[in-house]
């Protein structure tokens, strides 16, 4: 089954050909007042760069001053196959995994990689943000537009997507080259965007067509993009994780972010404690903390990663972004569904979509 996995994995390129782990260890607050019987350690396996993450860490710790963190920095296929190895051979994984590619941390929870286990703060989620009490859905994070505000000297950048479309027609020089979006082959995130796209949208691939003509530029992930648009060398970024820029445009007076007026993609995060965890009830901990008040906090407000659960109030949250903006979000539901662009024939059937809307790529 591994093999088979692997292959599948391998096959879809849902990630970049780079790849980082890294390891980190926080000790308990409490270490040198504790004794061997109440010294805790909690091993977390998780997508979310450790600049990123430390944060929720330092929080949890100041709740749990007993706990050790064990927190494994990985990109999300590798995270995704380190849990199915550890499985398979009989090893204990991590207590809890968090990652952005929730069509492989669903695929882990439908195969039985996951295992039940409710846990505090969850009563407070969407009902379509949990699924089996296995795959929890922590964070509420739209795509949005990222544009380079001097380059809109004379008014706002396009509303909608058929603004886009209209200002793309245009075929303005000052615009050709200068836009950005996910390269869907490389981008297991930007492969989701698009098919969410392609759901909601009838005119997505005139839309894809325009970027192509007017010479888009295609990356594997959000930071990059918004890099070159930060400092002026591309004037719009499409489709991009906006938890990602809001953190950037909060220190560059120049980013702006927009959600789209006529529809908006968003994409939680999701949690999940391993079939083979080493101690599922500290993974379980630490999963509630998530999900608590200060935890769902900890994420709008130094994470830039909007709250979903309803405990939590302010306007970066899931229930104030719901009451301002209403239908127009998309939340990506959780459950097998997310499976369909694993699916060879599918997701093959996709890019050959898009490559021939972007002329032939």
């Amino acid at each position: 089954m591994l093999a088979h996995l692997r292959a599948v994995i391998i096959l879809t390129l849902i990630l970049t050909s780079t790849a980082h782990a890294e390891a980190f260890r926080f000790r308990a607050p409490l270490a040198d007042k504790l004794n061997a019987d109440d010294a805790k350690l909690v091993t977390i396996y998780s997508a979310i760069d450790i600049g990123v993450a430390r944060p929720l860490i330092a929080a949890f710790q100041a709740a749990h001053p007993e706990t050790e963190v064990a927190y494994h920095d990985l990109q999300t296929v590798d995270l995704f196959e380190r849990i199915l190895k550890e499985t398979d051979e009989n090893k204990p994984t991590a207590d809890l995994a968090i990652s952005s590619a929730m069509d492989l941390q669903m695929k882990l929870a439908n195969d039985g990689y996951a295992q039940a286990y409710p846990v505090n703060g969850s009563s407070a989620l969407p009902s379509w943000s949990v699924w089996r009490d296995e795959a929890y859905g922590i964070t509420f994070e739209p795509a949005v537009l990222v544009y380079h505000k001097p380059s809109f000297p004379d008014g706002p950048p396009p509303k909608s997507r058929a603004e886009l479309m209209t200002l793309l027609e245009k075929r303005d020089p000052a615009l050709f080259g200068r836009i950005a979006t996910y390269d869907v082959e490389r981008s297991g995130l930007g492969l989701l965007f698009l098919a969410r796209d392609a759901r909601h949208s009838d005119t997505i691939w005139r839309l894809i067509r325009l970027f192509g003509e007017n010479g888009v530029k295609l990356y594997s992930s959000s930071n990059a993009i918004i890099d070159h648009v930060a400092n002026g060398r591309f004037a719009l970024g499409y489709n991009l994780l906006g938890s990602y820029a809001a953190a950037r445009a909060a220190q560059n007076p120049d980013l702006g972010v927009a959600l789209l007026e006529d529809y908006t993609v968003v994409m939680s995060r999701i949690a999940l404690i391993p079939k083979a965890a080493a101690n599922p009830a500290a993974g379980a901990q630490f999963l509630s903390f998530i999900l608590s008040g200060e935890g769902q906090k900890t994420l709008t407000e130094k994470m830039y990663m909007s709250a979903l659960s309803s405990s939590v109030s302010g306007p970066n949250t899931a229930v104030a972004l719901r009451q301002k903006l209403g239908q127009r979000l998309r939340p990506i539901r959780i459950g097998p569904g997310l499976l369909v662009y694993l699916d060879r024939i599918k997701r093959r059937k996709l890019l050959h979509s898009w490559n021939r809307a972007l002329g032939g790529r």
